[in-house]
């Protein structure tokens, strides 16, 4: 944390500006909190201990510093939370992609346009300036999904929304496709109402996660969870797991496909969110026959980089053997049956042999 703020301001009159200072930016709602998380880091301590977490080594490793924010960064009073919309509109509708058998790769629509990272932070920064020029120097940190931090929870007491059964936050206004950040501040600004929880007695996202990784209401095991398969685990796909992906291969979506409260969800003004080279309705086989180059470059400025090629490739050769059976299908399957990474040929030795057990040769 920088200093403190260099000469005396009013706190109300600039915590109303900041949340309009981030309208101005961009993004569709901003909200302050203090920084007492105890009841989630209970939450939290708990999820490690029954290694929900899987491989996620790092959730473990920065221990409090994800629920004590002044443990993070020393001087921590207050967190300024934003979030911005990014449904993409225009995007193929989801219900066309994720049918039973489809030829289509499914790509979470968070991932579809340009790397939210850099978009967010990019704001923020903006922000924190804005509000320099009002206060003065002032001590500050901006996180987008980059640190050890609670960003739900605190965007939950920030008045943003509440967090759902499927532990994603939901807004009772803008349903919950959109995008968190974060600014650690030492100004001690007036705090906002935390969000009320709205989800009732709705169980829909436990009962449509297509592995059950959401165990009960606010309790998901990482370890069965599409997304954390797809993106976070480096390793074999657990086989029994596999058919229930279909055709996802980048994250998983349905949790938030189906919550009722998505009725209410507006498309992302921004246009970097839109999406890129058709990857919102892509042919499977396409993809897979991508060489490393054509995946990298395709895949620059994009959070789908962070997957890597190997693992790109492991998780369509799953959702090819999830397709339906086609010589198209079984030829790119074949090609890539020496492929040099053992990790690549398992899942592609399997998804032949799917399409084989079900041809009855």
């Amino acid at each position: 944390m920088h200093t403190e703020s260099t000469h005396p301001v009013d706190l109300s009159a600039l915590a109303a500006s900041i949340r309009g200072w981030a309208l101005a930016l961009g993004f569709q709602q901003a909200g302050i909190s203090g920084v007492d998380l105890a009841e989630d880091e209970r939450h939290l301590l708990d999820w490690l201990h029954r290694r929900h977490h899987g491989t996620m080594g790092y959730m473990q490793r920065h221990g409090t510093r994800r629920s004590r924010p002044s443990e993070l960064i020393p001087g921590t009073l207050r967190v300024i939370s934003v979030r911005m919309d990014y449904w993409p509109a225009g995007a193929a509708e989801p219900d066309s992609l994720l049918r039973a058998g489809s030829d289509r790769g499914y790509i979470a629509r968070y991932a579809l346009g340009r790397d939210y990272h850099k978009v967010l932070r990019t704001r923020l920064r903006k922000l924190a300036d804005r509000i320099q020029r009002e206060a003065g120097l002032f001590g500050y940190r901006a996180f987008v999904d980059s640190a050890p931090v609670l960003e739900k929870a605190l965007a939950r007491n920030a008045g943003l929304g509440w967090i759902g059964k499927h532990t994603n936050l939901i807004n009772q206004r803008a349903g919950s496709w959109f995008f968190l950040g974060e600014l650690y501040t030492d100004l001690p600004l007036p705090v906002d109402a935390p969000a009320q929880n709205h989800c009732g007695s709705c169980r829909t996202c436990l009962d449509v996660c297509p592995t059950g990784a959401i165990l009960a209401p606010y309790q998901l095991d990482a370890r069965r969870c599409i997304a954390y398969l797809t993106i976070e685990f480096k390793g074999c796909i657990p086989v029994e797991y596999r058919a229930a992906m279909g055709n996802r291969i980048f994250g998983c979506d349905d949790c938030q496909l189906f919550c009722p409260w998505n009725k209410f969800a507006q498309p992302a003004r921004e246009k970097d969110f839109r999406p890129r080279h058709g990857l919102d309705d892509a042919q499977l086989v396409e993809l897979f026959h991508w060489t490393e180059q054509e995946f990298l470059q395709r895949t620059q400025g994009s959070a789908m980089r962070r997957v890597g090629y190997e693992c790109w490739l492991r998780n369509i050769a799953v959702a090819l053997g999830n397709a339906g059976t086609t010589p198209e299908i079984i030829a790119a399957l074949k090609s890539r049956a020496d492929f040099p990474s053992p990790l690549v040929q398992e899942h592609v030795h399997w998804a032949l042999d799917r399409h084989t057990t079900r041809s009855g040769n």
